[in-house]
């Protein structure tokens, strides 16, 4: 056993550098073909993770945004909004001088007493009629007993042809007071009658109360409200005494209640693109802010392709 045991250290002792050099060699092995071979695994992870993606760093951020105008004439009388204010649906922008339209209503409610007393002036003109026709009718009466007499005295001989004739000519005049009075009585009937687009409604005062409708509709538009909820933008035209004119914009409302991303790809990314499909988003300024949206509509064309063409 002493003899044994130095021959089993001098072996031991000459093992351990023997092996070191194995040991490197397995080590470069695993490294020279394990590391290729993980990045071809990590880049292959990568690329399948790609699959059926696209990205774009060409999109920005969209708001809708609306014209506001005035649907009357005039020059601004009261500002109420400025820009950046933030507005409500039916809240008042600003006003227009109401005074011209103040008047055309007057003007309005005068037209429609005016055809009212029309209107009453020609039914008593019918109800006159309607007398004139019963006396004349009375005098028809009375008329043609006087040229019975006449005719029968005629001739027993008892009269004078100026009589008989006079009595011929009373009846002819007592029948044309009838007819002229009946001609009267259907001009004013028909005067008076009723408009078949408005019945029971004199045509005069229907045009009249029409009239009176539109000018009450411009003196409500002197009133500009808001159209709907957002953000007063380009007011700086929007000054007392400035004057406005019918459909030209004099502010901007830009709707903050919803925005959008409009993202522009290149055309070879559009083929498998949908709508309704998951979109990501990410935010150069707020790089740890992600929100997840989808796809709400492809557009036909972007830039030259959708903007007018000049004439030549």
């Amino acid at each position: 056993m002493a003899d044994a045991d130095p021959a089993f250290e001098t072996d031991s002792t000459a093992a351990g550098p023997a092996h070191a050099p194995r040991a490197r060699r397995l080590w470069g092995r695993i490294i020279m073909f394990g590391l290729p071979l993980l990045v071809v695994l990590t880049g292959g992870w990568y690329w399948t993770s790609l699959q059926g993606r696209v990205t774009t760093d060409n999109a920005y951020l969209r708001q809708d945004k609306v014209a506001v105008g005035a649907e009357v004439s005039g020059p601004i009388s009261e500002v109420m909004v400025k820009s950046g204010q933030d507005v409500t649906e039916g809240q008042v922008l600003f006003r227009i001088d109401p005074r011209p339209y103040d008047l055309q209503v007057a003007q309005a409610n005068a037209a429609i007493a005016s055809a009212q007393a029309n209107v009453t002036a020609l039914a008593s003109a019918s109800d006159y009629t309607g007398v004139e026709i019963g006396a004349a009718r009375e005098e028809i009466a009375f008329a043609r007993a006087a040229l019975t007499r006449q005719q029968a005295l005629w001739q027993r001989g008892f009269t004078t042809k100026a009589d008989y004739e006079a009595a011929q000519h009373a009846v002819a005049q007592a029948q044309e007071k009838l007819r002229q009075a009946e001609a009267d009585q259907q001009a004013a009937r028909a005067k008076l009658a009723t408009g078949a687009a408005v019945p029971g409604l004199n045509p005069q005062i229907a045009a009249a109360m029409a009239q009176r409708e539109a000018a009450l509709l411009n003196l409500s538009r002197t009133t500009v409200r808001a159209p709907l909820a957002g953000r007063v933008a380009q007011a700086g035209r929007l000054q007392v005494g400035q004057q406005v004119i019918t459909g030209l914009p004099v502010l901007t409302i830009v709707v903050t209640r919803k925005s959008y991303v409009e993202a522009n790809f290149k055309e070879t990314d559009l083929a498998d693109m949908k709508v309704g499909q998951p979109a990501k988003i990410t935010f150069d300024a707020y790089p740890d802010l992600k929100l997840k949206g989808h796809v709400a509509y492809l557009g036909a064309g972007t830039g030259s392709e959708i903007s007018p063409s000049p004439w030549s």
